[in-house]
């Protein structure tokens, strides 16, 4: 025989080799279809419920532009509701996910959106700093387990490649919201008088309200799991069911799996996990920063303008972060690498927030607040693909809840000392030093962090993999 033949034949695919390639690329096209049924089914309304959560929770920056003269207040008082409302928040997070596990996230979703929408509408009756810290309470006691809720819901619907897209487009409900609340709210603000009631307490009607009535359709339209969805066929739920298990065996991280099955709370104070929560809480500052101050410090560098006028040029920067989120989010899932996407971003809001404290030029501080909305809100859509790695599926509700909890400390401590720093220097420029240093040390933390291209067992991996594969087969 000659031997040449014999030569391409070791160079040819064996058999069982393609028929191992063709399995995964059926499988691969089978969970693309699926996945992206689920997204049009879901993250559309899970973004409007997201609109009219983070509008209820930032609304007090918008109404602050009358409130405090109306109610008489200082930065300090106004600056310390929204420190109370975040102390409420955190209080009842964890125990929010733990509800959210053991009754399902239609009924607690539903319940929760109701219970807030009303919680946020009775604002209107605040007569004075008392009647705010109380009210502020009673809203974050409401709203505490919607957020931490909706990161534990999405890892229940989208395998981990599609994460970052997902959560991105969740989140621009945050800039969204901002921007649509920037130029609607100054609107608002002008029915001061009609009815007897001021423009800020209008606002808190006419934004709270909704809230509850989107909270009934949510009853009806959401289901706990892909088992449950009748809007599957059964061949769906099984390919989606099999996509998302594939994380859990082949992503997982050392500390889900270095002693076997850890117990909850060995897993909650591992290295690991505080160094999530640390990351998370620096970086939750300056989104504290953006959504509350913001429309004050515009109108800060926008002496003489209407509140109208500073509605409509707060919007710019939410504009320009909702194009950074989505195009940063599909990158971030194509190259399925999470760390340098996350750290990147953060370095970029605090340059902003440098921008915004030491320019003199409206343009230039203009420009600050874009880098540090776009570069914060970006950094968190892809801070929320990692964390859950660090957990069994047992304790990610609790997991993800606690990382959530330590980060919103971060947002309960902003607005006092943003408030207490504006009244002792008379300018945001402080307020923003602090939030560009914390972001600086948040990405020093980051850079600790077991992510990068999905922890060795993403694409990278895949197409090395794939490079081996003829080889093997020769």
């Amino acid at each position: 025989m000659s031997p040449i033949p014999q030569a391409h034949a070791s160079h040819a695919p064996h058999p069982s080799a393609q028929s191992s390639a063709r399995v995964q690329s059926s499988h691969a096209a089978a969970t693309e279809r699926v996945t992206r049924k689920v997204s049009r089914h879901l993250l559309g309304f899970l973004f409007l419920q997201f609109v009219v959560s983070f509008l209820d929770r930032i609304n007090i920056g918008f109404a602050g532009l009358t409130m405090m003269k109306d109610l008489g207040l200082s930065s300090t008082q106004f600056g310390f509701a929204t420190t109370l409302f975040y102390i409420a928040y955190i209080a009842c997070g964890i125990p929010g996910n733990l509800m959210l596990a053991r009754v399902g996230a239609r009924r607690w979703i539903s319940f929760i959106m109701i219970a807030w929408g009303l919680a946020s509408t009775a604002t209107m009756f605040a007569t004075n700093a008392t009647t705010l810290y109380w009210l502020r309470m009673l809203v974050g006691v409401t709203e505490a387990g919607f957020l931490p809720g909706m990161l534990l819901y999405l890892t229940c619907w989208f395998p981990s490649a599609w994460r970052a897209r997902a959560n991105a487009l969740f989140m621009i409900a945050m800039p969204v919201t901002a921007a649509l609340g920037s130029a609607v709210s100054g609107y608002i603000l002008k029915l001061d008088g009609h009815a007897g009631l001021a423009g800020w307490q209008w606002l808190f009607v006419l934004e709270g309200m909704p809230a509850a009535l989107l909270g009934c359709v949510a009853y009806c339209y959401l289901d706990d799991t892909p088992r449950a969805a009748r809007w599957l066929s059964t061949e769906e739920k099984r390919t989606l069911e099999a996509a998302l298990a594939e994380p859990a065996n082949a992503q997982a991280s050392p500390t889900a799996h270095a002693a076997g099955k850890p117990g909850l709370w060995q897993q909650l104070r591992s290295p690991v996990v505080l160094r999530f929560a640390a990351a998370y809480f620096c970086l939750v500052n300056t989104l504290a920063m953006v959504a509350v101050w913001a429309p004050l410090i515009v109108k800060g560098f926008s002496a003489g303008a209407s509140n109208v006028t500073v509605g409509l040029i707060a919007t710019i920067p939410q504009i320009v972060t909702i194009a950074a989120m989505i195009a940063w989010g599909r990158r971030s899932d194509r190259h399925q690498e999470r760390k340098w996407h996350l750290a990147a971003p953060m370095l970029l809001s605090g340059l902003g927030c440098v921008l915004t404290a030491q320019s003199g030029a409206p343009l230039v501080q203009l420009l600050g607040v874009c880098l540090a909305s776009a570069g914060s809100y970006t950094a968190m859509s892809i801070f929320w693909t990692t964390p859950d790695q660090a957990f069994t599926p047992q304790a990610r509700a609790v997991g993800i809840a606690v990382i959530n909890a330590i980060g919103n400390i971060s947002s309960a401590a902003n607005p006092l000392v943003v408030g207490w720093l504006k009244d002792a220097t008379h300018s945001y420029a402080a307020g923003l030093i602090y939030s560009a240093a914390l972001l600086v040390v948040g990405t020093m933390i980051v850079a600790t962090l077991p992510v990068g291209k999905n922890d060795r067992s993403g694409r990278g991996d895949r197409d090395e993999r794939a490079q081996r594969a003829p080889r093997a087969a020769a």
